[in-house]
């Protein structure tokens, strides 16, 4: 009987043994797999760690060169505001110097104005001195006055007169009416025109016209003489001849 249990102990002990190696086998089986798989994954963890250290530098060169880009943006920035500085202190120049030309070309304007006034009442004055004796030689004509004067109209309107006359032609009374310029326009001959027929409208008289000018081109000359009927265009060397 004894015999029969250390033999049955013995089988169990064995049977248990297997049992329990099956059994880590299966485990250790088990763990290699999992093993393996942890080790699969942890190269995929290393390589995309390195696939974000890969793209971190890229963003890092990438920062830089936006760093760099940004460096020269300024800096052609500043080059600009100072080019811009540049230019607004010669514009101010350039507007100061503009001022002082125009404030001479003023003056100079105003100083050969008043010199063209002079030349142009040396010319009435020359054309007052001369006239009388002229229009008696060449038409018969007694001068009894002979000036520069304004003539004022009814509506309260005037006109400057150069040449001023009165005089007599076969004891009728005539006027004078006289135009001075050192040279000759058609505009000038045209508000001549107008300003005699103003004064023909309020004398009812006679009216001659004359012209005294140093130049007068001949164009102008045939053009005066057919626009103003019996004009007489006495040229300054004429008058001094008087």
């Amino acid at each position: 009987m004894m015999k029969l249990m250390d033999q049955l102990r013995g089988e169990v002990i064995d049977s248990v043994k297997r049992s329990d190696f099956e059994e880590l086998k299966l485990v250790v089986a088990e763990l290699g797999v999992k093993i393996s798989e942890l080790a699969e994954a942890q190269k995929r963890t290393e390589a995309r760690v390195e696939e974000l250290a890969e793209a971190q530098k890229r963003t890092e060169a990438r920062v830089e060169e936006l760093a760099e880009a940004q460096k020269r943006t300024e800096m052609r920035l500043d080059s600009l505001i100072q080019r811009v500085e540049e230019l607004a202190e010669a514009q101010v120049k350039t507007e100061r110097i503009l001022a002082s030309v125009l404030k001479e070309q003023g003056r100079m304007r105003k100083e050969i104005g008043g010199l063209a006034n002079s030349f142009g009442y040396m010319l009435e004055n020359e054309g007052i001195r001369a006239l009388p004796a002229i229009l008696k030689r060449e038409k018969g004509i007694n001068i009894t006055v002979m000036d520069r004067r304004f003539v004022v109209y009814p509506d309260g309107g005037y006109d400057e007169i150069n040449i001023y006359g009165e005089g007599m032609l076969e004891g009728q009374k005539v006027y004078v009416v006289g135009e001075a310029k050192s040279q000759l326009g058609k505009k000038d001959v045209t508000r001549f025109s107008r300003l005699l027929s103003r004064f023909s409208n309020l004398v009812k008289s006679p009216v001659i016209p004359v012209v005294v000018t140093h130049s007068v081109h001949p164009d102008v000359a045939a053009y005066a003489r057919d626009f103003i009927k019996d004009l007489e265009i006495y040229m300054s060397y004429q008058l001094k001849a008087a």
